[in-house]
């Protein structure tokens, strides 16, 4: 956005000039649509089942080791499936499961051309014969782990019913082969999961769930009801969300780092929301079991953990208040230092939806040592951390005091902050310059304008800012105008320089303190 004299536009960004807190968070949250959009595939949504073929040569439980595996034509399948010889039934179920858990191209449509998905559904009521409920399961589960269409035709073959039964089955590992199917089937879009919450799936589901539950059982269960949590336009309905979070926060506890992990991501899409969704997370207590989360060293446990409490901190003044009370500032500086850049962007996001907030948070971030970290990575990190960096400065310089932003530029963070002015993102380049005026505004206070404009000569800056009068967008080039304009066109006061400090830094004195860089 133009700095232009009238700054109506940029107004409504901000909450300091007439906007409230919220609104400046939820411009973040539009910012980074693109950024959770990226990021919904880290966690799987489908999974096929060929866990077993890589063992004994595809054999279910109960299949005998010394029978050869029969190899049936497509149209035996078919003859057989549909007639009435339970034994023929079995073994040629049995083939088009082996089929479909092949690694490599399993033929789905060709299976789903047979038409005889509904047959399959069929043998999954069939308590006569376990093992023909289980490979019916099995086959279904991996057509279900395709593409829509894939999980559409098992749908509309009746599944969802049937596999609900079957969570109460005596059988355990029938009972998981349904998990898992059910998964498949919850984890391809709202509609199905709303669905299956419809046909009263989660009670059974919850059910499953216990300290006897195997960990490999458990973590399907898991990853199922976090695929139950997850999709937005609708949101999950509330009453199933209120049935599932209690157990998802014991999961939390749960040692095996899968099931964390899951339990984690479930948090994350359940925060990923309004307010009022992120309150009922926040009134469970689990802030603290995040935040610990987010220290872990594990990826897969740290990355939902510092989603779900970014998610938090989208919301109002008091649920960041919560994350902050949680321990959320004493985590963030090794994660905005972490190898991996998008876990450093992904905490400088959080980071920039907590100085979206009022002066006493800004405070908060500033005793915890937020800005060594925050100017690191403005210097150093990946272009896209960087980009969320920007952003929690400039929100930095619009909620914070005349004094925090005297911190602000103490810790260094002019130099890396007018470098990125070369960056070719013009939406960087524009929140850079607006956080200038900001800065500008703050000196303006202190009557130091003359010095700060020194400042940011002797960084090369004013050349940076002349540069971009040629720019192609003609908002950036109208916002580095309106500074030169404002604060680099009068004449100069050769005697006025910044002093310069025994370590080479600039002194920038605001009443009786130094603006030392």
């Amino acid at each position: 956005m133009p700095v232009v004299s009238d700054h109506s536009e940029r107004m409504k960004k901000f909450k300091n000039k007439g906007k409230d807190a919220a609104a400046l968070r939820r411009q973040r949250v539009e910012v980074n649509i693109e950024l959770r959009k990226a990021k919904k595939d880290e966690q799987i949504l489908k999974r096929r089942s060929i866990s077993f073929s890589l063992l004994d040569e595809s054999l279910s439980p109960g299949e005998d080791k010394r029978n050869e595996i029969i190899q049936l034509s497509l149209e035996e399948i078919v003859q057989a499936v549909n007639g009435s010889n339970t034994e023929l039934q079995l073994q040629a179920t049995q083939a088009t499961r082996r089929m479909l858990s092949r690694q490599k191209d399993p033929p789905i449509n060709q299976i789903i051309e047979l038409g005889i998905i509904p047959r399959l559904v069929e043998f999954l009521t069939r308590a006569d014969s376990a093992p023909l409920q289980f490979e019916a399961a099995w086959a279904l589960t991996n057509i279900a782990s395709g593409t829509s269409d894939h999980t559409k035709a098992v749908v509309e073959g009746g599944a969802i019913p049937a596999f609900i039964s079957l969570l109460s089955s005596p059988h355990m590992h029938i009972s998981e082969q349904s998990v898992w199917a059910l998964g498949n089937i919850a984890g391809d879009g709202p509609l199905y999961r709303d669905a299956l919450i419809n046909c009263n799936v989660i009670p059974p589901l919850l059910a499953l769930v216990s300290p006897v539950t195997p960990v490999g059982f458990l973590r399907n269960i898991t990853w199922t009801l976090s695929n139950l949590c997850r999709n937005k336009n609708p949101y999950p309905p509330l009453d199933a969300v209120k049935k599932m979070l209690p157990v998802l926060i014991c999961l939390m506890e749960h040692e095996d780092k899968d099931i964390i992990s899951d339990s984690c991501w479930a948090i994350s899409y359940l925060t990923d929301g309004s307010n009022d969704r992120i309150q009922i997370v926040v009134d469970t207590g689990i802030l603290p079991r995040l935040v610990e989360l987010m220290a872990s060293p594990e990826l897969i446990v740290m990355t939902p953990a510092l989603r779900a409490i970014g998610n938090v901190v989208t919301g109002t003044d008091e649920q960041t208040q919560a994350a902050i009370d949680a321990g959320v500032l004493a985590v963030l500086p090794c994660l905005l230092r972490h190898a991996k850049p998008t876990i450093q962007k992904e905490a400088a996001w959080t980071l920039s939806n907590i100085a979206a907030g009022p002066c006493r948070q800004i405070q908060q971030l500033i005793t915890c040592g937020l800005l060594p970290p925050l100017v690191e990575l403005l210097d150093k990190g990946d272009f896209k951390a960087q980009k969320e960096a920007v952003w929690a400065v400039a929100n930095f310089t619009t909620g914070g005091t005349v004094e925090q932003v005297v911190e602000l530029v103490q810790s260094g963070v002019l130099k890396p902050l007018l470098n990125l002015l070369l960056a070719k993102d013009s939406k960087t380049i524009l929140v850079i310059l607006d956080t200038i005026s900001n800065l500008f505004l703050a000196a303006e206070k202190l009557g130091e304008t003359e010095r700060l404009c020194l400042l940011v000569e002797e960084l090369d800056g004013l050349e940076k800012i002349e540069a971009l009068q040629t720019h192609d967008n003609n908002m950036v080039y109208r916002a580095a105008l309106t500074i030169i304009e404002k604060y680099f066109s009068g004449e100069e006061n050769p005697d006025l320089q910044p002093g310069t400090s025994q370590d080479g830094l600039y002194d920038f004195s605001v009443e009786k303190q130094d603006f030392n860089f």
